[in-house]
């Protein structure tokens, strides 16, 4: 069961004190302990500018934190790909080095704002802007990086661990086994899928013509295909090889070379050595990819929380925000909590059926979210206050 995580602000007016902690302290009480566990959310008073502005931030910012949670959720899947799905190990390279280095879901219970990366005195659009060149190019740069480690890794590790329609012949194909210097016979390396065994050997000497009688030889066997050896005078050597391909049968080209094997030892020596190698670098971007990426996250959920504060509640900044951590079973019960309480703050979006079951007005929800500068449609459900979900993959 996953953890869930709902970022929310009210208005200190929905409350009996004006005192942020006695507010807490109410809301904490709305949540049954066995659901959620609220924290405060602590977000600094960043400058304002005109609800035009406003308004086009909150949209700038929405767009922005879907591009963030795609990038975390790619380096939570390589981390999974280069650590073969291993929990134990993946949770160790989930961590969130701000000011010191420490489990990702502590880093949002702890949460505080970087005034010495993106210092709070700036405009919002100043620090929207910066968080976006710190998405592009810290985060992105690394995870690129890390792809075409992945990619060499991949083709490194096929040349180790192939079958044998892509892997190096050289330990595989003794000399003995080639016809070599002829003026007119040549072997034809042929890679087979075991399934068609009785039927390449029935039919390979009608292939084409002058294939020499009984002249297929297997060489090596793994779990899904055989190698053969097949000579075939050579004036015929390219209608047999067509004929190989029109059956779903794959020449290999190779060409005995004097010490192949021990060369081929050296390679596979080098390349084992290149994995590691190969694989640590792959493992330290991906830990700070994930770092880099998991701290913006939650900086423009920051923004986003303090944005739609300000469109939905106006001024001075009297609102409570915190962090409600649940499990993606339990959080409905949250949100029907949070929504038994405090859903008279939607006005007329929201009522009550005859038995008191909270109901909302979709027609009324799209005014009140069009009047407030925010979002409407399909994505975009409307809530009585400030609420987003995070999850972390």
């Amino acid at each position: 069961m996953s953890t869930k995580y709902a970022l929310l602000s009210l208005p200190l007016g929905a409350f009996d004190s004006n005192d942020k902690q006695t507010a807490l302290r109410s809301l904490s009480g709305a949540i049954n302990p066995d659901n959620g566990s609220v924290v405060p959310f602590n977000i600094p008073d960043f400058k304002i500018g005109t609800l035009d502005a406003l308004v086009q931030q909150a949209d700038d910012l929405a767009k922005l934190e879907a591009n963030c949670q795609a990038v975390v959720s790619k380096v939570a899947d390589s981390l999974r790909t280069v650590l073969n799905g291993d929990d134990d190990r993946i949770a160790q390279y989930k961590m969130v080095n701000d000011t010191f280095l420490e489990p990702t879901d502590q880093y949002l219970n702890n949460f505080t704002w970087n005034k010495i990366r993106y210092r709070a005195d700036k405009s919002l659009g100043e620090l929207i802007n910066t968080l976006q060149k710190a998405l592009d190019n810290d985060v992105k740069t690394k995870f690129n990086q890390y792809n075409s480690i992945k990619t060499n890794l991949a083709a490194l590790q096929r040349r180790q661990t192939g079958n044998l329609s892509t892997k190096s012949l050289a330990p595989v194909v003794d000399q003995s086994l080639l016809i070599q210097n002829s003026e007119y016979i040549e072997t034809h390396l042929i890679v087979v899928p075991i399934n068609s065994k009785k039927e390449f050997i029935k039919s390979y000497e009608t292939l084409a013509p002058m294939v020499v009688p009984r002249s297929a030889t297997e060489v090596a066997q793994d779990d899904e295909f055989i190698l053969f050896t097949v000579s075939t005078f050579k004036k015929h050597s390219a209608e047999f090889l067509q004929k190989v391909r029109d059956h779903k049968w794959t020449p290999r080209q190779y060409k005995h070379v004097e010490g192949g094997r021990e060369a081929e030892q050296r390679e596979l020596d080098r390349v084992t050595n290149e994995e590691r190698k190969v694989c640590g670098e792959a493992l330290r971007m991906a830990r700070t990819g994930w770092s880099e990426s998991v701290m913006i996250w939650i900086h423009i959920l920051t923004l986003r929380v303090f944005v739609e504060a300000v469109l939905r509640y106006g001024l001075p900044l009297d609102y409570v925000s915190a962090v409600v951590k649940t499990t993606s079973k339990l959080s409905h019960k949250v949100k029907t909590a949070l929504d038994s309480n405090y859903s008279y703050l939607g006005g007329n979006a929201f009522g009550r059926d005859k038995r008191g079951k909270i109901t909302k007005d979709d027609a009324a929800l799209s005014s009140e979210m069009a009047a407030a500068g925010l979002p409407t449609g399909e994505g975009h459900e409307y809530t009585a206050y400030v609420y987003y979900e995070v999850e972390f993959p």
